[in-house]
């Protein structure tokens, strides 16, 4: 079957068709996907441009209930459309189950923030006169979401923009396309009007190049790589667009000598390895102080050999396979640097063999590693994890600091008076203590420092900031 694009509320075929192959299964051929050019973006943008000023004014009832469907039919299909986005994207079942309600939940909220649209009524400093502030939509709203997330992150892009009353062009990467198309899908039968909406796959070179290059679009919300990230700023404020950048992570979790161990171990893992290491969020480098070092290394290794690597779908998967052979190309390229750094290979690192053909690398901990290292200072994106071992608590935290990302930073430990300055010292966007740096909340705002993200925050009502104009409206009698 050949899945198309969807533009100005019609369903086309595209210039190109890509396949969508199963990394669990390189012979299970999820469908084929229909690749827009440049034309076809350019009639996806004017089609959203004609839609927005009447979509702007329809009330915040039909808004509301517009993305609460959305939101109830995602929910309703969790489990199918779990299956279908780990068959994709290779995280585990119970992973993408999880992810698929974090995307009907989202929209859910996003419905409940429509009618709660906020403003304000104030007197003015000049006897008379009445200030208003309220909030309008920005207009035509570019989202450029990767694949790691294939769902959650452009529900997240998608509901507040909408639900601000925005129009959308949603271009999903390349290696997941069916979750995209599911999700497209869905909106069609909520009631949108025409061109509220588009669904534009393609390559970033085409379709990605154009939206960006348009004058007709007013903001981009994009989640990638770093170097991607900081490419596409420049393009869209040198022609006065809005502009939103997640671009990554090399996030470390701090374990003092007091932690729990069961509980350094359980976020170590949880944080480092699950979902494939394929997260902004995961934990990457594990600092350890000397009091715990050798008794946290230990239990990781021990707690590591038992994770069982497999097909995603499988009962019994804790780690699935990575997403493709360029990403596969890539974690063994650092597994072999680290060894060339120096670091020693404590446990992992290895191709692996299952029933069927995949993607499939054991999880991998370096030990001996300092914070020069390239594989303490690059993202990796992968099942890789290096340990770190310094002196104190004051030495933890100088390293968990010293890197040009900012997303998140984690501390395991019992101590409080550590655990309150971890929280005000830790130079990132998010901090967990006793918890995996990996996993949030939809109704808090999400977001980095320093090379980590750019412009307002995703998520919450602080999403409303990227998405919405403050407007100030003063009147005279």
């Amino acid at each position: 079957m050949l899945y198309k694009n969807f533009i100005n509320g019609e369903w086309l075929a595209g210039d190109g068709e890509k396949p969508n192959i199963n990394p669990s299964d390189h012979a299970d051929l999820i469908g084929v996907y229909a690749q827009a050019d440049r034309r076809q973006a350019a009639a996806a943008v004017a089609a959203a441009r004609a839609a927005f000023e009447p979509w702007q004014a329809v009330g915040i009832q039909e808004r509301h209930d517009i993305l609460d469907r959305i939101g109830s039919e995602i929910l309703a299909r969790r489990e199918e459309l779990g299956r279908l986005l780990s068959r994709e994207e290779g995280k585990t079942l119970p992973e993408g189950i999880g992810e698929v309600a974090r995307a009907g939940m989202v929209f859910k909220y996003f419905a409940g923030e429509v009618l709660r649209p906020g403003g304000e009524h104030l007197p003015s400093v000049r006897p008379g006169v009445d200030v208003e502030v309220s909030r309008e939509p920005v207009g035509v709203v570019a989202v450029i979401a990767p694949w790691n997330f294939p769902i959650a992150i452009p529900a997240w892009k998608i509901a507040p923009a909408l639900a601000c009353g925005n129009c959308v062009l949603f271009k999903p990467a390349g290696l997941v396309p069916g979750s995209a198309w599911a999700l497209t899908e869905i909106i069609t039968r909520s009631g949108l009007p025409a061109g509220v909406f588009n669904l534009v796959m393609g390559s970033g070179a085409e379709v990605g190049a154009a939206l960006i290059e348009s004058p007709q679009v007013d903001a981009l919300t994009f989640t990638g790589s770093n170097a991607v990230g900081r490419s596409l700023a420049p393009q869209m404020v040198a022609r006065g667009a809005r502009v939103q950048l997640e671009m990554g992570g090399k996030n470390p979790l701090v374990v003092l000598d007091d932690a729990d161990l069961d509980v350094a171990v359980h976020c170590a893992i949880q944080g480092a390895f699950y979902s494939t290491g394929q997260r902004c969020t995961a934990s990457s480098r594990l600092i350890a102080t000397d009091g715990i070092h050798d008794r946290f290394v230990q239990e990781m290794v021990e707690k590591m050999q038992t994770l069982r690597v497999d097909d995603a779908l499988k009962e019994g998967t804790d780690i699935g396979p990575v997403v493709d052979q360029a990403q596969l190309d890539q974690d063994l390229a650092y597994l072999r640097l680290g060894r060339d750094e120096g670091a020693r290979l404590a446990y992992g690192g290895e191709l692996l063999s299952r029933d069927k053909e995949g993607f499939y690398l054991s999880p991998a901990l370096f030990t001996d590693t300092d914070n020069s290292m390239r594989i303490n200072r690059e993202e990796i994106f992968g099942p890789i994890a290096t340990v770190i071992r310094v002196k104190d608590y004051e030495a933890a935290l100088a390293v968990a600091n010293d890197t040009e990302f900012g997303l998140t930073s984690g501390i395991v430990t019992t101590s409080l008076k550590h655990a309150s300055d971890f929280k005000k010292r830790a130079q990132a966007g998010l901090v967990m203590i006793n918890l995996p740096t990996a996993g949030v909340d939809y109704h808090v705002p999400f977001g980095g420092r320093k090379g980590s993200s750019f412009g307002p925050r995703e998520q919450g009502s602080y999403a409303r900031e990227f998405f919405t104009i403050v407007k100030t409206a003063y009147t005279a009698p």
